[in-house]
């Protein structure tokens, strides 16, 4: 009877302990990965400093990677090595390229990664964000993470090329690129802001009209110049080229009208838009062409040559992505 009651208590500690480490076991469950690819490794490329990252966002990465059962890696970019820096990360042959940096960033790992790299997946870290936003939905990199972690499947995402820069969402030529602020401003709820920039647009329209071609067509002449990806375009179903709208209004009026009628429904019932698949765009103007290219604005080269990319690379992504941003 003693020798029993002397060994209760150790016994009891025993089992006390046992259910501790089963506690923590369970909190510290490895969520499943995605089954519609098999992930062993995966690179995650930091930029800190850009517009939604902030300096935590390396250590964030790292703790939710952590609840996955793959080989992961994490690599802060140093402005002065930003390129070197994704040549190594696409060296190292990972399974999946995650970018959490600006929408430039995004689009240079796309762009050298191609359609036989690895599959990239470019995270929500930039100011428009539009690709992200196009393949998951969200402004909230995290929850876009986990989503291509746990859903995502290979995507093939197609786009075009201009002055050698590839872009994967839309490309606005002409003038009324002005108006593309003004655009994002309103659906922010942005008032004054959205006036400004409309303000702006307008004093600068009619400065110069685009000649285009389209698949060698006879030149026509246009105030914009639409190119819309596949993925974004709610008028085309399969990757057959660049959705090309023409937005030629005759006056003022109507360029307001059709402002109006980009920044609340949809613009191609406009009687001054007219749009066409192409493949090969010719683009001239009397002096350098004003453009937003995935969100970033700038000027390009009075004659300008645009390109369809059937396959630009691989996303990883939920089928079908989310378009969020569909146009």
């Amino acid at each position: 009877m003693t020798e029993t009651l002397t060994n209760a208590p150790a016994a009891s500690t025993a089992q006390s302990s046992t259910d501790v480490q089963m506690a923590e076991a369970a909190a510290i469950e490895v969520r499943t990965l995605t089954t519609h690819v098999e992930i062993k490794r995966v690179v995650v490329l930091v930029n800190p400093l850009s517009g939604s990252v902030g300096p935590r966002a390396a250590g964030e990465v790292e703790t939710i990677l952590a609840d996955y059962s793959c080989e992961s890696e994490v690599v802060s970019l140093d402005g002065s090595r930003i390129d070197a820096q994704i040549d190594e990360a696409l060296a190292s042959e990972p399974d999946v390229l995650f970018v959490l940096a600006g929408d430039g960033t995004a689009r240079a790992v796309a762009s050298r990664a191609g359609p036989k790299g690895p599959l990239v997946a470019p995270l929500p870290g930039g100011t428009m964000n539009m690709l992200p936003k196009a393949l998951y939905g969200t402004t909230d990199w995290k929850a876009a993470l986990r989503s291509a972690l746990e859903d995502g499947a290979p995507q093939c995402v197609s786009g075009g090329m201009v002055q050698g820069e590839a872009f994967y969402c839309a490309a606005i030529l002409g003038s009324p690129a002005l108006w593309a602020p003004a655009r994002e401003a309103m659906r922010t709820g942005k008032l004054s802001l959205a006036w400004a920039y409309g303000r702006r647009a307008l004093r600068r329209a009619f400065s110069g009209r685009l000649r285009f071609s389209l698949d060698g067509a006879p030149r026509k002449k246009t105030e914009a110049l639409v190119l819309i990806s596949p993925m974004i375009s709610r008028a085309l179903d399969e990757p057959v080229g660049l959705e090309a709208a023409a937005m030629d209004p005759s006056d003022t009026s109507q360029a307001f009208r059709l402002a109006a009628t980009a920044l609340f429904s949809d613009w191609r019932k406009d009687a001054s838009v007219t749009t066409k698949p192409a493949r090969s765009i010719e683009v001239w103007g009397r002096s350098k062409i004003p453009a937003v290219i995935d969100g970033e604005p700038t000027l390009l080269p009075h004659e300008t040559r645009i390109t369809f990319i059937p396959r630009a690379f691989q996303a990883l992504a939920p089928n079908p992505p989310a378009a969020e941003d569909s146009v």
